[in-house]
Order: C-alpha cells, then sequence, then structure tokens
C-alpha cells in the first residue's frame, strides 16, 4: 500500500508539472508604448548641442552645436536628461541641469514651455 500511494503521488506530481509546463503563461505580452506627443516651444533662441563621445549621455556648455532653435519653434520630446550640475549645468534661461532631447541633440529644459494644442 505504501508503494501505491508513492506511485500516485509521483504520478499525480508528473501530471501537474506537465500540465503547467504546457499552460500559457499567465502574464500578458508587453503592448506598444504609445508614441511621443509632447510638443514644447522655445521660450528665446536656444542652442541644441550634441554630447560627445567622451562626455556621457548628458549635454554639457561645451558640447558641439548641432543647430538654434528659434523663439516659438515647436519641437517634440518626451524625454530629460539630468546632468549633475558641473559643466552640464547652463545660464540660459535661468540656469538648471536638465536637458530636454529633442531631434539632433539636448536642449536646455528652462528654454522650453509646453506647446498649446
Amino acid at each position: 500500500m505504501h508503494l501505491t500511494r508513492r506511485l500516485s503521488t509521483t504520478a499525480a506530481a508528473f501530471l501537474l508539472a506537465t500540465a503547467l509546463s504546457t499552460a500559457p503563461p499567465a502574464t500578458a505580452a508587453p503592448t506598444a508604448s504609445a508614441p511621443c506627443t509632447s510638443m514644447w516651444e522655445a521660450v528665446q533662441k536656444a542652442a541644441v548641442r550634441k554630447p560627445a563621445r567622451n562626455e556621457g549621455p548628458v549635454a554639457t556648455t561645451v558640447s558641439p552645436l548641432v543647430r538654434y532653435l528659434r523663439r516659438g519653434e515647436k519641437v517634440r520630446s518626451c524625454v530629460v536628461a539630468i546632468g549633475r550640475g558641473g559643466r552640464s549645468a547652463y545660464r540660459e534661461c535661468g540656469g538648471g541641469s536638465q536637458w530636454r532631447i529633442v531631434l539632433g541633440g539636448q536642449v536646455p529644459a528652462r528654454c522650453l514651455k509646453r506647446a498649446r494644442p
């Protein structure tokens, strides 16, 4: 009887493991993220800078200049890069260390304001 119980327990465990391994995963499939729709408007003329290879992910005041945004020009940005002071701090538009990532480079965050739809 003891051997029969052990065999039935082993068989039940095997059937349960087989059923769980063939069951579909309980988590839902990841959904695609929504496209960026945040529009920003330049408060004043602002430099778009791209960080050099040796500067890391955040632009600095000495990063290569890509172009200028004209006052009132609208750009799309959904991401902010935050510098840790030092050379990543800027004086334009009131200063700070936050850079908004736009097409082509990064712009000081205070040089941009939300655009009205």
